[in-house]
């Protein structure tokens, strides 16, 4: 196996390929490969990441990378993975996501590389001109119906039933390797393990089409140590958007990881090297209470994706939000972007306002205000990071942060936000 190829395998990133002796061999000189995306959303998310790095990986491997956002299958939607009908988008709205999307993977893969840029591309500039004829004609006649029945993403709807339209969407996603194999010489196909049977379709159409041979590989779907699904919050999926997901919450999801993903969580999608890593589990292990493998973690992708004076910023932010920094130094733009996580409460002009005890019970951060009393007698209670001698405290205008913002604490680690409007 290559070297390239072990590094996949020690970060758990391979779970199938078609033929792993013949694809380390394409590897040894640079080839073109893809994955696809589509627009069943304003943007990508964490989940995605995932094989979208594995993109990038190739990418400094030497390799030629294409991000495919699909203008044409996201119009259908992929039965993989889910139990019943997706619901259909208008062409104006997958559109404006498409354009979104392919943003958002500019700012993982390198455009400007001498040797190997990557493009992006949209499945419905090869679909479109096609007439429903010439497209069951030239690429129907390949597909049996037998077999398409018993791919997974097929054979697990049948019970509870799949329209023509999804179940045709492996023969556009085989279609989409066959133009980029024949416009790009695009010869290997990386995906979701979902993905396999819809991936194979595409090696099969190349074959039967063009007589030619490609390759595949498929990531395993990450799953948290505790079996739930990785990329999910409370709060919903964690995107890449910064209007849907606020970096700080992006940096946030990271550094909270649990102490027994976050090692598994740095092979998947850090670019550090394995002496690298292994440094850092050896560190996590002998002091995990430190969480250098989290900020590590978080750090590194808050700055791929936001941007690394970004990264910073959020850094700062949660540093000084738990009194271990500047609350003055923060700008408003993160200082919101930081509150809006929290529990909050609002005030507004003309209203007199409330103590301390009276803000904490407010935001749900005690039970009681007779508990709030309790945490300033005990020394625990904290208005921006200042302690708070007395109940009768209150809040005055001066206390409010960028004109507007307040932060309680409750201890070390229980905020609450106070918006003056």
């Amino acid at each position: 196996m290559s070297a390239f190829l072990e590094d996949l395998r020690w970060r758990g990133l391979i779970a199938q390929t078609t033929d792993e002796k013949a694809l380390a061999g394409a590897l040894e000189k640079p080839v073109t490969c893809y994955i696809g995306f589509d627009p069943t959303a304003p943007s990508i998310h964490v989940g995605n990441l995932v094989v979208l790095l594995v993109l990038r990986r190739f990418q400094l491997a030497g390799h030629i990378p294409i991000a495919l956002v699909g203008g044409a299958t996201g119009l259908v939607g992929d039965p993989s993975g889910r139990n019943e009908e997706r619901t259909l988008n208008s062409s104006e709205i997958v559109k404006q996501w498409v354009d979104r999307i392919a943003v958002q993977v500019s700012a993982v893969l390198d455009f400007k590389a001498k040797l190997n840029p990557a493009r992006v591309v949209n499945n419905l500039d090869w679909t479109q001109p096609l007439s429903t004829i010439e497209f069951l004609r030239d690429v129907g006649k390949h597909f049996s119906v037998n077999q398409m029945l018993s791919k997974d993403s097929v054979a697990n709807r049948l019970e509870a039933g799949i329209s023509y339209t999804e179940f045709s969407y492996q023969v556009l996603q085989a279609f989409d390797f066959l133009e980029l194999y024949r416009r790009n010489q695009c010869t290997l196909q990386l995906g979701g393990s979902d993905q396999w049977g819809n991936i194979v379709a595409g090696l099969d159409l190349i074959r039967r089409v063009e007589g030619g041979s490609a390759h595949a590989l498929t990531v395993p779907l990450l799953t948290k140590a505790d079996g739930t699904k990785f990329g999910k919050t409370a709060g919903g999926s964690v995107w890449l958007d910064p209007e849907m997901t606020s970096p700080y919450a992006f940096f946030q999801y990271w550094l909270n990881s649990d102490d027994s993903d976050v090692i598994n969580f740095l092979k998947v999608f850090s670019f550090k090297s394995r002496q690298e890593i292994e440094e850092i589990e050896k560190e996590h292990q002998e002091n995990p209470g430190a969480r250098n493998a989290h900020r590590s973690l978080a750090r590194e992708l808050t700055s791929l994706i936001h941007g690394g004076d970004t990264a910073v910023r959020v850094e700062e932010a949660a540093r000084a939000l738990f009194g271990q920094g500047d609350l003055s130094s923060l700008d408003e733009k993160t200082l919101a972007s930081a509150l809006s996580e929290l529990p909050t409460v609002t005030l507004t002009v003309g209203h007199e306002i409330p103590t301390w005890v009276d803000l904490l019970a407010a935001a749900g951060v005690v039970e009681s205000k007779s508990a709030a009393r309790r945490i300033i007698k005990e020394g625990g209670a904290y208005l921006n990071n200042e302690k708070i001698a007395g109940e009768d405290f209150r809040l005055e205008k001066s206390h409010f942060l960028c004109g507007k913002y307040a932060i309680l604490r409750k201890g070390k680690r229980d905020l609450a936000a106070v918006v003056f409007e």
